[in-house]
């Protein structure tokens, strides 16, 4: 079996290289995409083992098509990333694979995750 991949989709480019590098460095295939729109391309030519997904992108909001994903790739490890937590009863479903990070990451709670 080959790497895991993780795919993120997140409009802070710096944000998305930095953790890029670090996931690099733990072994991990890393796909990036800055637009929600982008990001939905991406996962469907990946099929990631992790995804990471920002709610406020330049064309929509991230959080708002996890019930797409959870169908779609329903192995999918989901993270749900924002600066501003809106939790739903299907968000606290940890054994749905999704979890909540809270900007700003840091790179040690990532590795945990993980």
């Amino acid at each position: 079996m080959g790497k895991k991949k993780i795919v993120i989709i997140d409009d802070e480019e710096d944000l998305c290289h930095l953790m890029k590098a670090f996931l690099v460095e733990l072994d991990y295939d890393v796909f990036l995409a800055y637009t929600l729109t982008s990001g939905l391309q991406l996962m469907d030519d990946v099929s990631p083992d992790i995804a990471f997904i920002d709610n406020n992108l330049p064309d929509g909001s991230g959080w708002e098509k996890m019930t797409y994903l959870r169908q779609k790739f329903p192995d999918c490890k989901i993270n749900l990333v924002s600066a501003y937590q809106y939790i739903t009863p299907e968000m606290k479903d940890n054994s749905a694979g999704i979890s909540i990070l809270e900007k700003p990451l840091r790179l040690n709670a990532i590795k945990d995750y993980l």
